[in-house]
């Protein structure tokens, strides 16, 4: 869930420079970097700036996928820098070089089957038992160091989520994540009072766009930047426009009311392809929210435990997910589990290529990203929570690598945990039940 405290970060950027905002009734829209920005970045950073408050920041999105994947599927067979890509991982192909992925980690001492989840960013022991109490997570630890650079010092997001979080205080309270796009979209760009933010809610009802309230200041800025600037807005706006059309699509099913059915299994025909549709919407807005340096943090689970059969265009799926995750070797709930995880790697290759698709100065949006991707699950048919599927993309690693563990006595995975933090400009040697930094993981 967003916090709400901008007073820091918008004075700092109103000292980078005016053109950060757009301002209309209702609307206090943030840009992009533009490479217009640079001097003014430059000399507010000099001019006594908060140390990370810089031009081009780091970011963390945190995925977990609580019902795992079918490790034979996604686990590469050899190692190393010439590793032959898995069946799941040829979706990824276009990008091979752009992540690693591992195998044979795991949190130490984590158990518990489903539990475990709320622990994939905290790491925290024996989730299952009556005395359990979690830690902070990871996207967390990283707010409190630096999330007074930004409007929101992290987004806790979830797609089904049933209050499941990944985020966590470091008192052990959870952050109930928000699983609804349109209310963090209103969040990310509305602003105002009750009736003004009103007002331009309805707008959005009707197929109007927040940038008609701000088309004067548009065109103004569009006229007094370079032409590769303009190029980056029009790509900006073109994102902004085309996520509010889908948002405005997807808010029609909750107005509509759902047909009465007398079968016995209670399935909701009157949303197809929801779920994978919502995990592509909160793709898009981690996005947006990072391009626009509104966070630099964001956690998002996908939860799937309560979603039931999901409807997809190229296959029959007969069951509801949950069920199919707990297939008991049956070939026939294995390849329609398969296929569901084949659609969570390609919304995965379409995050990528839309992060490499941003240019922040020479670098793109996934130079600056570092996406983690995994589950708590190594195997959600038998409930185990070692050998969890795991793989780190972009961020400014040397990355194009499987790096390989001991399956059996497994390296811990907070150790990445502490790379990451380091990565981000946090100071620290130790997170959880690390005992290092990741071993094999470099610097680009």
């Amino acid at each position: 869930m967003p916090s709400t405290r901008p007073s820091a970060h918008i004075a700092t950027q109103r000292a980078v420079s005016r053109r950060h905002f757009l301002r209309g009734a209702g609307i206090v829209m943030s840009l992009p970097f533009l490479d217009s920005m640079l001097p003014a970045f430059a000399r507010a950073a000099t001019g006594g700036a908060p140390t990370g408050a810089n031009a081009k920041p780091r970011r963390m999105l945190g995925i977990c996928n609580n019902l795992g994947l079918l490790t034979d599927q996604f686990f590469p067979t050899d190692a190393g820098r010439n590793y032959t890509l898995s069946p799941y991982l040829q979706s990824l192909a276009a990008h091979r070089n752009d992540f690693s992925v591992f195998s044979g980690v795991s949190h130490p001492n984590v158990d518990g089957g489903h539990p475990a989840d709320i622990c994939f960013l905290t790491a925290a022991p024996h989730p299952g038992s009556g005395s359990f109490r979690n830690t902070i997570s990871l996207d967390q630890h990283i707010a409190e160091q630096i999330g007074v650079h930004t409007r929101f010092p992290s987004l806790t997001l979830g797609v089904n989520t049933r209050s499941r979080s990944l985020s966590w205080t470091g008192t052990g309270v959870a952050i109930p994540p928000e699983d609804k796009a349109a209310d963090v979209f209103k969040q990310l760009f509305i602003q105002g009072s009750p009736a003004q933010v009103a007002a331009q809610i309805r707008k959005l009802d009707t197929g109007r766009s927040i940038l008609d309230t701000v088309a004067g200041q548009t065109k103004e800025l569009q006229r007094s930047v370079t032409a590769r600037d303009r190029d980056r807005l029009d790509q900006y706006f073109t994102s902004v426009r085309d996520l509010e059309h889908r948002l405005q699509a997807s808010r029609g099913w909750e107005s509509k009311p759902k047909p009465v059915v007398s079968a016995p299994v209670p399935i909701d025909p009157a949303n197809p392809a929801a779920y994978m549709e919502k995990v592509k919407v909160m793709y898009d807005l981690a996005r947006l929210a990072f391009e626009t340096d509104s966070t630099r943090s964001i956690t998002l689970m996908l939860d799937s435990v309560s979603t039931p059969v999901i409807d997809l265009a190229d296959a029959a799926i007969t069951d509801g997910y949950h069920n199919l995750s707990h297939h008991g070797k049956s070939e026939a709930k294995r390849s329609q589990l398969q296929t569901i995880d084949q659609w969570h790697m390609k919304l995965l290759a379409k995050l990528f290529s839309d992060l490499k698709a941003v240019r922040e100065g020479e670098d793109t949006l996934l130079d600056r990203t570092m996406v983690l991707y995994g589950s708590n699950f190594g195997d959600a048919n038998a409930h185990t929570c070692f050998n969890m599927p795991t793989l780190l993309a972009g961020g400014g690693f040397r990355h194009g690598q499987h790096l390989a563990f001991d399956k059996q006595r497994n390296y811990p995975l907070p150790n990445l945990y502490v790379s990451m933090l380091q990565r981000m400009g946090v100071e620290s040697d130790k997170f959880a039940s690390s005992t290092g930094t990741m071993k094999g993981l470099e610097l680009a």
